[in-house]
């Protein structure tokens, strides 16, 4: 059989040696692009299935490996199955893919070769990734939809302003009309903003560009970031909830894999999303690592909620702490689900009455003068 595997993988390998860098820069491709998350739970869904039917899994591998389509995962799935047909442990083979496979994964496939239990964790793993991702689109569309929402409504300023109001200003100046203040507030601004367009829309963009760059790198300013997001009215508890819900689930998911605790926390800590968040289970591990539990420093910390704080001390004292962690990553994500629900409905209007009172603004700036000119002509 890993003959067989290793026949069908040789094509993959003479077309890298092509570009002159022999065969052997095909582990370093593969590991350095990124794969699609979907195909990665899609692989662990369908090997968790062939496992538990009995099918050895160099055989697996080779049968998801034939179905996967042409690209990055295809190429990730031949090198760990060739692997694994020389001998190398499943876990060990996927931890040479960490753009594929993170640690969080290669420690659970470890738990389940060591325990005997690859097809279960592998169901485990499949499912919690499925969560992670509901749950990661959830706190993305928390913070993508009002964006949306305001990149719209300045779209829609930014017409009248170049657009309409200096229509205005022509029949305003061609009858030489005594204009209110708030209409020549806004007839400045539309004055400035068609002199000084590339101002007007260069600092946002340069802003937004400045923005990603600091964000990618990390530090300081990331951090003050996250920590203001899990602080914004109305989107903050949402954010800090799914935060919860995500720490919550990987973490339990982990202990009942079989994971010691400082290594299931090492992991949680890394597949974080937030940085506030990241240094609290930081925190956690180096308190549980000199010998404390892990509802004190929970408790001490600002993310975490006191009814967390309680269900893991229960857990810690009935020797549940993963069914306790499991039950809080299923309420905190029904939580999250709903507040979500409701926090579109709230900001659907408001982002009407803001605009509403804009285009009010505007109507009573530009009419007023208007009227003013139709009465002197009634007059005349």
């Amino acid at each position: 059989m890993a003959k067989k595997i290793q026949r069908k993988m040789s094509a993959p390998t003479k077309s890298s040696s092509k570009g002159g860098k022999g065969a052997g820069s095909a582990p370093k491709k593969a590991t350095g692009r990124r794969v699609s998350g979907q195909a990665v739970t899609d692989f662990t869904m369908q090997l968790a299935t062939l496992s538990s039917a009995g099918i050895p899994l160099v055989r697996a591998l080779g049968v998801l490996h034939g179905q996967c389509k042409p690209g990055p995962f295809k190429e990730v799935l031949a090198e760990v199955t060739e692997d694994v047909a020389s001998g190398t442990p499943l876990s060990e083979a996927l931890g040479k893919h960490s753009r594929a496979f993170d640690p969080l994964y290669a420690q659970m496939v470890k738990a389940g070769e060591t325990g005997g239990l690859l097809d279960t964790i592998l169901e485990r793993l499949a499912y919690l990734r499925e969560r992670a991702a509901t749950i990661t689109a959830k706190i993305r569309g928390a913070m993508v939809y009002p964006a949306m929402i305001v990149v719209v409504a300045l779209v829609v300023i930014s017409v009248v302003i170049l657009f309409v109001i200096p229509r205005f200003q022509e029949i305003f100046d061609t009858f030489d009309v005594e204009l209110p203040d708030v209409t020549l507030v806004l007839l400045n601004t539309a004055d400035f903003a068609s002199k000084y367009w590339y101002v007007v829309f260069g600092v946002p963009i340069l802003g937004f560009l400045l923005h990603g760059l600091l964000m990618r790198r990390g530090g300081g300013y990331r951090y003050f970031m996250h920590k203001l997001m899990m602080r914004i009215p109305l989107i903050g508890p949402v954010l800090r909830q799914g935060y919860i819900a995500a720490f919550a689930r990987t973490f339990g998911t982990l202990v009942q894999a079989g994971v010691p605790h400082l290594d299931a926390l090492a992991i949680t800590r890394d597949t974080s999303m937030n940085d506030v968040m990241t240094e609290a289970v930081e925190d956690i591990r180096v308190t549980v690592r000199e010998g404390e539990g892990i509802a004190t420093p929970m408790g001490e910390a600002e993310v975490f909620d006191d009814l967390v704080t309680n269900m893991v001390e229960v857990g810690e004292e009935t020797g549940e702490l993963d069914t306790m962690l499991i039950k809080v990553a299923d309420a905190y994500e029904i939580q999250v689900d709903r507040k979500m629900d409701n926090l579109f409905k709230v900001l659907e209007p408001m982002m009407l009455v803001v605009m509403a009172v804009f285009v009010g603004f505007v109507v009573v700036a530009l009419f007023m003068p208007l009227l003013e000119i139709m009465n002197s002509m009634g007059n005349a």
